[in-house]
């Protein structure tokens, strides 16, 4: 299993924060991905990864964190992102933390866990961008 975990602090409210998160739509695509769509609890993504195009079904998790959702599709084995929120006076930190194992048959040669981290760290880094923009500054 590899884990990928990125924070940032915000200065602002949780509930504005959580708010921009919960609308999956927008908070999804802002991870930079190719195409995504967003069925109630049911995401769809796209990412095209050097060569491969790698399509996953995510389906949202109720866990008492901000938003966490999981793989039931696509090429992981299991993959797994959890995002929670932590209040301080005037500030929020958001902890964003993917833990996966990858399906060696799906993938084989052509990715590792090292461009899968790389790759997942600038999606969560886009999303962040994003926070900041709709809902938050971000803290000194």
């Amino acid at each position: 299993m590899e884990t990928v975990s990125l924070s940032r602090s915000f200065e602002g409210s949780a509930a504005d924060v959580r708010a921009a998160m919960t609308d999956l739509g927008p908070f999804m695509e802002a991870a930079g991905f190719d195409e995504v769509t967003v069925d109630g609890d049911r995401i769809e993504i796209t990412n095209h990864v050097g060569l491969l195009t790698i399509t996953l079904s995510l389906r949202r998790l109720d866990t008492g964190v901000a938003l966490a959702y999981e793989q039931v599709d696509g090429v992981f084995d299991t993959m797994e992102t959890r995002y929670t929120l932590s209040e301080g006076e005037g500030t929020v930190t958001v902890t964003a933390t993917t833990d996966f194992e990858l399906d060696a048959a799906l993938v084989g040669p052509i990715l590792d866990g090292t461009i899968i981290s790389r790759q997942r760290r600038r999606e969560l880094t886009g999303q962040f961008d994003y926070l900041e923009r709709v809902a938050a500054t971000p803290a000194e």
